[in-house]
């Protein structure tokens, strides 16, 4: 078993198979207003929940190392890319168009300490130079990164300015295919609100697939009803953010995801 393997594996129960993530890498591309506004208490309230693991970016990893630096801490995934999408940027700050970068290595992300890395994978950006560059990144960084060790997990989304369905099936189908063939060890990827329809993404995906959580419900009992049937099509876990540092109890909302995560 190769290591990136073996991280990727640590992520996920031995039991259910399943693993709880929180996502707190958004103010990387957008606010983390309304509840983020204290990294260090957010961080600390996800130690707190029992989460299995934790997407931060660099910055942020390197200021939490004394949080997570003990046996039951989460697992930590660090950001290594950028996007840059008007309609997702804080007002007055969006520019006219779309843009990608990659921010860091993964020997660098190693050397600040995370479990995994985690890069953007994007459809339906205007400008095919920008999807091809991220394309090339994506490859680059799955054999960078298992050559010091760690899994790359790719969050395959269908956000540029051509999508007009950011939960159409067959797109996520192709995008999560696209992701595997470039070396992504699993996917974080968008629920398509119904389960027969995600059975269907899960199935034509050759790697363990992750939700992403989208934007805030106050409404918990949605939530969990939202979260069981995603489960329910085959998906590995989550990675959830606003819905749980956006809460009003972060801890409380995270602990009760996990524990629907490693029942359902």
């Amino acid at each position: 078993m190769e290591t990136s393997e073996y991280r990727l594996g640590r992520l996920f129960a031995k039991d259910t198979g399943r693993t709880m993530i929180v996502a707190f890498d958004r103010g990387l591309g957008a606010s983390a207003k309304g509840g983020g506004e204290s990294a260090a208490t957010v961080v600390q309230s996800v130690v707190d929940a029992g989460a299995d693991g934790i997407l931060l970016s660099p910055g942020l990893l390197d200021r939490s190392r004394a949080q997570l630096a003990h046996r039951n801490a989460p697992a930590v995934l660090v950001r290594t890319d950028f996007i840059f999408l008007g309609a997702l940027q804080p007002e007055g700050t969006a520019g006219a168009g779309e843009e990608y970068r990659r921010l860091i290595d993964a020997r660098e992300a190693a050397a600040l300490g995370a479990d995994g890395i985690v890069m953007f994978l994007i459809l339906g950006n205007p400008d095919d130079a920008v999807t091809a560059d991220n394309c090339r990144a994506v490859a680059r960084a799955a054999r960078e990164a298992h050559e010091v060790g760690l899994p790359l997990i790719v969050e395959t989304v269908l956000w540029g300015s051509r999508v007009k369905d950011q939960a159409d099936a067959e797109a996520l189908i192709y995008v999560n295919r696209l992701a595997a063939e470039l070396g992504a060890d699993a996917v974080k990827t968008q629920y398509t609100g119904d389960v027969e329809s995600m059975r269907a993404v899960v199935d034509n995906t050759p790697v363990p697939l992750l939700l992403l959580g989208g934007p805030k419900t106050d409404d918990i009992d949605a939530l969990r009803n939202s979260t069981t049937d995603a489960l329910s099509s085959g998906a590995r876990g989550l990675v959830y953010g606003r819905n749980v540092w956006q809460a009003t109890d972060p801890a409380a909302t995270a602990r009760t995801l996990h524990d629907l995560v490693h029942s359902a």
